[in-house]
């Protein structure tokens, strides 16, 4: 008799043991792909033929990018605007301006932000390609690229934009084109051009 209930009682045990381990499992898995979802708008660029990967303008640049459009007036466009930093800071500045940014969430983010800083209806944020975005009606570009693409969007300025237009590039320089200005030193250093042909 007592080995029944104790058999009894071991069974119980396994049985709650079971439920026990499929509701961690599922909540393990359940966490596991939340995750997934979330981090692959951050990680898919790097699939790409050139990745930009989101990386935060430091204040430093923020304080950069705004020293080189000092009197600077018109339309701008952030080239990878990640979080609408630049453009929300630049549109308290009086500029009309625009992010091209190729991830959704960041995009969201960025409508978001502009909402909650008022700036929502000065300025906008497009979820496109860049080498298929027209550059053309903004006579101020900010560019926070990577070493790889700088020489081919370089092309696509001299290209598309008219004699004139300031261009801002951070963290890399454009190859080819002499800067008129240098701002800051190391990671924070800006550059400064101006479009002649």
């Amino acid at each position: 008799m007592d080995f029944e209930v104790d058999l009894h009682s071991n069974t119980k045990n396994t049985s709650t043991t079971s439920s026990f381990g499929k509701v961690l499992i599922y909540t393990t898995g359940g966490l596991a792909l939340g995750v997934s979802v979330i981090c692959i708008p951050f990680v898919s660029p790097a699939f790409r033929k050139i990745c930009l990967p989101y990386v935060p303008a430091t204040n430093n640049q923020l304080l950069g990018v705004t020293t080189a459009l000092k009197g600077r007036t018109g339309r701008l466009l952030d080239v990878g605007s990640g979080d609408g930093r630049i453009v929300i800071t630049a549109a308290k500045l009086g500029f009309k301006a625009d992010g091209v940014e190729l991830n959704p969430i960041l995009v969201y983010y960025s409508r978001l932000s502009a909402l909650f800083n008022n700036q929502y209806g000065r300025t906008r944020f497009y979820r496109r390609n860049l080498w298929k975005f027209d550059l053309l009606p903004y006579n101020n570009i900010v560019i926070f690229g990577v070493e790889q693409m700088m020489e081919d969007f370089e092309k696509k300025l001299l290209g598309e934009v008219s004699d004139g237009t300031v261009v801002v590039a951070c963290r890399f320089p454009l190859p080819n084109m002499v800067p008129a200005e240098t701002i800051g030193h190391g990671v924070d250093t800006v550059w400064k051009y101006i479009v002649k042909r």
